[in-house]
C-alpha cells in the first residue's frame, strides 16, 4: 500500500464509519484514486456464465449503493463490479448508526437495509456507465413492500438494459424475513418470476444468487437445486455472517451482518460444499474475507470461478484491487495453471 492510501486511511478512521464512506465516494468522484486501469493477462482472462472478464477479481455490492462511481472504479483494477443493492422505491435504510468498524478482527458489522435511491436514480446513472467495464446490479426488495419477490423483477426489468449481469440478493440479514426467501418454496418461485422477467428482455443477460454462509447442508442442498432447476446462471457465496464466533471487540453485540476477516474460512466452506453439491455445473464467485491474493487463490481452488471483495478496503485501501489480481497472477503461474478455469476447484477436497 502506498504511502498516501495509508495516511489517507489513517485519517478515514479516525472518523465514523458511514461518514468515512460518504467522503471516499466524494473522493472518487474527484478522482482521488487509484487508476491502473484493469489489470489482465492471458492467464487472468477468464469467463463466467457468459461474462468476459479482464481478471476474476470483483468489487462485491455494497461499496457503490447508488451507482456514483462507476467510472473510477472501472479504472481501479477489478475485472468486474456491482452496486446496490437497490429497491423498487428508494428508502432510507435502518436507523444511525448502522455500520461498525471491527479493527482488531480486520472486519466490519453493518445493518444498513437497503438504504438507496431506488431503481429510477439507478437506471439513469447507469444509462451512462462506461462501457468497457463488466458492471451487474445486486437487486433488493422494498422493506414495506406488499409483493418482495415481484420486487426483484421490477428492478431487473427497469435497469436491464444497462447492465452485465444482475444478482438476486435474498441473503442480507438487514431486512427483516428477507432471508425466509432462501426456503426452497419461495426461493424456487422467486427465480422463476425473476428468469422469467429476464427471459423476456431484448438482450438478455446472466442472473446470479447470493445466498447467506449460516445455512445447513440441508438448505444448501435445496438451493442447490433450485439452482439447477430454475436456470440460474451462477451463485454468489457468502453475504455476511450473524454469527460472532471468537471476537473480542467492544461491537460484537451490535446487530446485522459481520463482513471481513472472520467471515474467511466459512464462505469458502460454502463453496466448496456448493461446489460439489452441483458437481462444478454453475459458476460460484467467492465472497467473504478475502483481503489477500492467497485468499483469493484459496476461494478459486475451493470452486469458485471468480471471487469479490470489499471489506478489506477499509483496512487496505482501493489499490488492494490490483495487487490482488497481480498477485493471483502469479499464483496461477506457480503452480502451472494456464487459465483460471484450470485452478477451479483444484483443492476443494481441502474445504469439506
Amino acid at each position: 500500500m502506498k504511502l498516501t492510501e495509508k495516511l489517507v486511511l489513517a485519517a478515514l478512521h479516525r472518523l465514523d464509519p458511514e461518514t468515512a464512506h460518504a467522503i471516499s465516494i466524494k473522493a472518487l468522484k474527484a478522482g482521488l484514486a487509484p487508476a491502473p486501469g484493469p489489470v489482465t493477462s492471458p492467464r487472468l482472462r477468464t469467463q463466467v456464465a457468459g461474462l468476459n472478464l479482464p481478471n476474476p477479481v470483483g468489487l462485491a455490492a455494497g461499496f457503490d449503493k447508488n451507482g456514483e462511481v462507476l467510472g473510477p472504479l472501472s479504472q481501479a483494477g477489478f475485472g468486474f463490479i456491482e452496486v446496490g443493492a437497490v429497491t423498487p422505491r428508494p428508502q432510507p435504510g435502518n436507523p444511525k448508526p448502522r455500520l461498525f468498524r471491527l479493527t482488531e478482527h480486520k472486519a466490519a458489522i453493518n445493518r444498513f437495509g437497503f438504504n438507496n435511491d431506488g431503481m429510477q436514480v439507478m437506471a439513469q446513472r447507469l444509462a451512462n456507465r462506461t462501457k468497457n467495464a463488466v458492471i451487474g446490479l445486486n437487486l433488493g426488495a422494498n422493506k414495506d413492500s406488499d409483493d418482495r419477490p415481484g420486487d426483484f423483477a421490477k428492478v431487473l426489468a427497469h435497469c436491464a438494459a444497462h447492465l452485465d449481469f444482475a444478482t438476486v440478493n435474498v441473503s442480507s440479514p438487514n431486512t427483516e424475513k428477507l432471508r425466509d426467501l432462501q426456503g426452497k418454496a419461495a426461493l424456487s418461485a422467486l427465480l422463476s418470476g425473476v428468469i422469467e422477467t429476464r427471459d423476456t428482455l431484448p438482450q438478455p443477460i446472466p442472473v446470479f444468487l447470493k445466498v447467506a454462509p449460516d445455512l445447513t447442508p440441508a438448505e444448501l442442498q435445496d438451493i442447490a437445486e433450485v439452482a439447477r432447476e430454475t436456470g440460474v446462471d451462477g451463485v454468489i457465496a457468502t453475504n455476511t455472517t450473524l454469527s460472532r464466533d471468537g471476537l473480542r471487540s467492544a461491537h460484537k453485540g451490535e446487530a446485522g451482518g459481520l463482513s471481513g476477516a472472520p467471515l474467511f474460512e466459512k464462505s469458502t466452506r460454502v463453496v466448496a460444499q456448493l461446489s460439489e453439491l452441483t458437481n462444478g455445473s454453475i459458476p460460484l464467485i467467492g465472497v467473504g474475507g478475502i483481503s489477500t491474493a492467497e485468499q483469493a487463490y484459496a476461494k478459486i481452488c475451493a470452486g469458485a470461478s471468480a471471487v469479490q471483495f470489499y471489506t478489506a478496503m477499509v483496512y487496505g485501501g482501493l489499490s488492494l484491487a490490483s495487487d490482488i489480481a497481480q498477485g493471483l497472477d502469479q499464483l496461477l503461474a506457480r503452480d502451472g495453471f494456464e487459465t483460471v478455469a484450470q485452478a477451479v476447484g483444484s483443492k476443494r477436497e481441502d474445504w469439506l
